[in-house]
C-alpha cells in the first residue's frame, strides 16, 4: 500500500493478490452463497434495475417510484454478490444531504462494509480529492485553497479594476456568473467562442477570464467550477493518469442524472470508458435547472452515447393517487423533449385534481387559506399541507392572509417576504422617509446602492452625531454643507439628502404606491438590481413590485410600516408550531405532502413568460416539467388555481388560465370557477373538461381567441371590489388584428391613446401618449 496520502493506489485497495491467483483474488470479494435478502419487496423493474450490473444501464425513475431504493439496493448488490470492494464503487450525486442518505441506507442493507465506500458524494467532493492527487499537472499545488463565492466576486473586482473598467457597468457578479457558466460548459479560456467573448465588456470576457484562472493559480486556488475543469483538463491532456482511475472504478452510479450539465456528462464520460459499467438513475420528466446549467439532453441522449446500454423504467408510484398520476401523466405527455413513460399505481384513484379559478390574487389566498382550516377542522396537520409557487413573490399574499386568521406557516428554502433583502432595504427607505431619526434604516441604505460612503464616512456621522446629540440623518445634512468630508463622499450624501427633501416634498401630493416607486426607482436601488445578471436578481425585482401591490392595500406609508412590524412580531412567536409550508416548485423537487395547493397557473406567471422569452420552446417544456413535479408533490389531494386578475405596480392587470390546465386529461380533472369568470357562452372555458379545448396547444400566449366577454360580467358582478377604474370600466369588443393598421390612432381604456406601431394576429403593439409602449389583446382597443 502507498505512504502517499493523496495516491489513488493507496485508498480502499483489495487485498493483495496471492501467487497463482491474480485475475481473481484482486478483482472482487468472494461471492456469498446466501439469497441476497434485500431483493425481498421489489418489484419486477426494480429488481430488474439492481441485478443489471453490466454494461451501461439508464434507469428512468418516474416521481415516487423508489429510486433511491432501487440506487442503494444496486450498490449493495454489487457488494454483497462480490462484484466490486467498496473502495472500486463510484457512486456521485449532488448534495451532501443525498449522499448521506445513500450511504446509511446501504449500511442498513449489508452492514458496516459501506463505511469503505469513500467515494460516495457529491460531484464536487469527488472530484475535489481526484485534483489535490493532481494538482501540478494544472499548476497548483496539492493544499490548494477552494474560493467560495464572495472571495471569486472579491478577487473579480480586483481585475476588473486593474484593466480599467468601470464595475458599475460591468458587475463582478455578472462576470462570476459568465464564468460559472462557461465551466459548467466545460470551456478554458481558449476554448470560448466569440459569442461568449463579447457577453461581457465589449469582447472583454475572454481576457478577464485568462486574467481570473492566472491569478487563481498565483493564490494556489480553485473555484468550485474548477473542480471538475481541472480534472477534465488533466484526463483529456494525461491519458496515463486517466487510465489509472479509469481502473479503479469499476462501476459507477449517478443519481439524479438530468440534472447533470456538460462538464459532470463529459467527466462521468471518460471515467467510465474502460469498465462501461455505468448506471445512471434519472427523470427526463423532472429537469428544472436549465437555468443553472443542467443539460436534459444528457439523459436523452444517453442510449446514443452508449451503444447497447440497457434502459429500465421505473412507472409504479408509491406516493400518489391514481388521478393525481393520471393527471401529471396528461400534462407531461405534451412534452416533445422525453424519452416517455406513464406513472401508474395499485391504489385508489382517490380525489380529482381540483382546478379553481378566482377573481384575483387576493381571493386566490382567502379562499387557500378556507380550504386549509376546513382541511384542519377535519383532523389534518397543517405540516401535511403545502403551498407551491412559480415564484418567491407570490407567497406574500398567503403570508398576509395567515397572518390575519392566525394561520402558522413557515417558508422553505427562503426567508419570509418582509424578510428578505431586497424587501428590508426598500423597507429601510421608507423608514427614513417618513421617520428620519430613525438611525438603523439610514444606516443600512446610506451606502445602498454604493454611493462611496463607507465605513469611514458613516464612522463621521455617528461621532457628529453623538456629539451633538442627534440623529445620523440630522447629522448626513449638517455634514454634506462642510469640508470635513472627500469631495466624492459629500456630494453622494449631498445627492441623498436632496432626494430624501424631494421625496417628502412629494409625499404631499402622490399617493403612496407612486412615491414608493419614485423613491426606489430616483435612488438607484431598482436599477441596481437590473444590472445584476446574477440568478437572483429577476425574483428580487418581482419581490419589489410585489411590496408596491401590498402598499396598494394600505391608507398610507405609516400605516403600512406599522403593518409590516406587527406582522413580523407575529411571525417570530410562531416557530415550534404545526405549520403550513410555503416554497418554490424548484425548492420542493424530492418532497412530498399529502395535499399541495399550486397557485397562480396562469400565462405569463405559469408558464413563466422570462422563460419563454429567453428560451423559447425549450424553456416552454422545462416549466412544463415544472408543473409536472409540483402536481407529484400531492399524495391525497393537488389543487390547482389561478386569478382572472392580478395586480402588477398597483395596476390590475388581466389573465388567463395557464396553458397547462387545456393540457389536463379532463377525465383526471374537477374544475370550476367563480360565476362570470370565463364559464357562459363563448367564452371557451370547458369547466367540465378542465382546459379551453385546443386553442391553447400552439406556443402564441393568448391563442386565437381574445379574451372572454364574461370579463366584463365578472366586473359587474363585483362593485364592491377596490380596483382600478379602468379595470371595472374596461369594455371588451370583438376587435381582431385585421380591424387595425399600423400608424392608426386608437384608445384603450386603461392606457389611453396611442398609436399602433405593429400587429401580431390578434395581438398589437401601441406606442401609447403617456403609458409607453406596451403589447395589447384587440379585444380591449377601439379606433379613436
Amino acid at each position: 500500500m502507498s505512504s502517499d496520502p493523496f495516491d489513488p493506489a493507496g485508498w480502499d485497495d483489495p487485498p493483495a493478490p496471492q501467487a497463482g491467483n491474480e485475475t481473481t483474488t484482486a478483482s472482487a470479494p468472494p461471492v456469498p452463497n446466501a439469497p441476497p435478502p434485500y431483493l425481498d419487496g421489489l418489484n419486477p423493474e426494480q429488481r430488474a434495475a439492481v441485478e443489471a450490473t453490466e454494461g451501461p444501464v439508464l434507469v428512468l425513475a418516474g416521481a415516487g417510484t423508489g429510486k433511491t431504493r432501487v440506487l442503494t439496493t444496486r450498490i449493495a448488490h454489487l457488494l454483497y454478490m462480490g462484484r466490486a470492494w467498496p473502495g472500486q464503487i463510484l457512486a456521485v450525486t449532488f448534495t451532501n444531504k443525498a449522499a448521506r442518505e445513500m450511504q446509511q441506507r446501504v449500511a442498513a442493507l449489508i452492514g458496516g462494509v459501506a463505511e469503505g465506500m469513500s467515494w460516495l458524494g457529491t460531484f464536487h467532493s469527488v472530484a475535489a480529492r481526484i485534483l489535490r492527487r493532481h494538482a501540478e499537472l494544472v499548476g497548483l499545488q496539492p493544499n490548494f485553497t477552494i474560493l467560495d463565492t464572495d472571495d471569486q466576486i472579491r478577487l473579480l473586482k480586483q481585475l476588473i479594476q486593474a484593466e480599467g473598467l468601470d464595475e458599475k457597468r460591468f458587475p463582478a457578479r455578472l462576470l462570476a456568473s459568465l464564468i460559472d457558466r462557461w465551466k459548467n460548459r466545460a470551456l478554458t479560456p481558449e476554448r470560448l467562442g466569440a459569442d461568449d467573448d463579447a457577453s461581457y465588456a465589449d469582447g472583454r470576457g475572454k481576457a478577464l477570464y485568462t486574467l481570473y484562472q492566472e491569478r487563481l493559480k498565483t493564490l494556489n486556488a480553485a473555484d468550485f467550477g474548477d473542480l471538475l475543469l481541472h480534472v477534465i483538463t488533466i484526463f483529456q491532456k494525461h491519458p496515463d493518469v486517466l487510465e489509472t482511475w479509469q481502473r479503479r472504478f469499476k462501476y459507477i452510479l449517478v443519481d439524479e442524472y438530468q440534472d447533470t450539465n456538460v462538464a459532470q456528462y463529459l467527466w462521468l464520460r471518460l471515467l467510465a470508458q474502460k469498465w462501461r459499467n455505468l448506471c445512471c438513475v434519472g427523470d427526463d420528466d423532472q429537469s428544472i435547472y436549465g437555468w443553472r446549467g443542467a443539460e436534459v439532453g444528457n439523459i436523452l441522449k444517453f442510449e446514443q452515447d452508449f451503444p447497447g446500454a440497457a434502459v429500465i423504467r421505473l412507472e409504479r408510484n408509491y406516493r400518489s393517487t391514481g388521478h393525481i398520476l393520471a393527471a401529471a401523466s396528461g400534462l407531461i405527455a405534451a412534452n416533445e423533449g422525453r424519452l416517455g413513460k406513464t406513472l401508474w399505481t395499485e391504489d385508489d384513484l382517490g380525489e380529482r385534481v381540483r382546478v379553481i379559478g378566482y377573481w384575483d390574487g387576493e381571493e386566490e389566498a382567502r379562499s387557500t387559506a378556507d380550504l386549509i382550516e376546513g382541511m384542519r377542522g377535519h383532523g389534518r396537520r397543517l405540516s401535511e399541507m403545502a403551498i407551491l409557487v412559480r415564484a418567491g413573490h407570490q407567497t406574500r399574499a398567503f403570508e398576509e392572509r395567515f397572518v390575519a386568521i392566525g394561520l402558522p406557516y413557515r417558508v422553505i428554502g427562503g426567508p419570509r417576504f418582509y424578510e428578505r433583502l431586497e424587501i428590508r432595504d426598500a423597507m429601510a427607505y421608507f423608514r427614513v422617509l417618513v421617520q428620519p431619526d430613525d438611525d438603523l434604516a439610514f444606516e443600512r441604505i446610506v451606502n445602498v446602492p454604493k454611493r462611496g460612503l463607507g465605513d469611514a464616512t458613516v464612522q463621521q456621522l455617528h461621532v457628529l452625531a453623538r456629539a451633538r446629540n442627534i440623529s445620523l440623518h440630522h447629522a448626513a445634512g449638517l455634514i454634506v454643507e462642510t469640508d470635513e468630508l472627500k469631495p466624492r463622499a459629500r456630494n453622494s450624501l449631498r445627492d441623498l439628502m436632496e432626494g430624501f427633501a424631494r421625496w417628502r416634498s412629494l409625499g404631499r401630493e402622490l399617493p403612496h404606491t407612486e412615491l414608493a416607486e419614485i423613491v426606489l426607482d430616483e435612488s438607484g436601488y431598482t436599477s441596481m438590481w437590473q444590472a445584476d445578471k446574477s440568478a437572483e436578481a429577476p425574483g428580487r425585482l418581482d419581490n419589489l413590485k410585489e411590496l408596491i401591490d401590498a402598499l396598494a392595500g394600505f391608507e398610507s406609508l405609516p400605516a403600512f410600516l406599522d403593518h409590516v412590524a406587527l406582522v413580523m412580531e407575529i411571525e417570530r412567536g410562531a416557530e415550534d408550531q404545526d405549520m403550513v409550508t410555503l416554497m418554490t416548485l424548484h425548492g420542493a423537487k424530492g418532497l412530498e405532502f399529502p395535499v399541495v395547493f399550486l397557485p397562480g397557473w396562469e400565462e405569463g406567471l405559469f408558464p413563466s413568460q422570462r422563460s419563454l422569452d429567453e428560451s423559447g420552446l425549450a424553456g416552454l417544456e422545462e416549466e412544463r416539467r415544472l408543473g409536472y413535479v409540483g402536481i407529484t408533490r400531492a399524495r391525497e389531494t393537488a389543487v390547482i388555481s389561478h386569478a382572472a386578475n392580478r395586480r402588477v405596480y398597483n395596476q390590475w392587470q388581466s389573465a388567463l388560465p395557464s396553458r397547462f390546465i387545456d393540457e389536463l386529461p379532463a377525465d383526471h380533472v374537477e374544475s370550476e370557477a367563480r360565476p362570470g369568470l370565463w364559464g357562459g357562452s363563448g367564452s371557451g372555458y370547458n369547466a367540465a373538461g378542465g382546459g379551453f379545448g385546443s386553442q391553447l396547444r400552439d406556443n402564441d400566449l393568448f391563442g386565437d381567441r381574445g379574451v372572454s366577454p364574461g370579463f366584463q360580467r365578472a366586473a359587474q358582478a363585483k362593485p364592491t371590489r377596490k380596483l382600478d377604474l379602468a379595470v371595472e370600466r374596461m369594455i371588451v369588443t370583438d376587435n381582431t388584428g385585421d380591424d387595425f393598421a399600423p400608424g392608426q390612432r386608437v384608445h384603450h381604456q386603461k392606457f389611453g391613446h396611442g398609436r399602433v406601431t405593429h400587429i401580431d394576429g390578434n395581438k398589437l403593439d401601441i406606442q401609447f401618449d403617456t403609458a409607453g409602449a406596451k403589447k395589447v389583446i384587440a379585444s380591449f382597443v377601439t379606433k379613436a
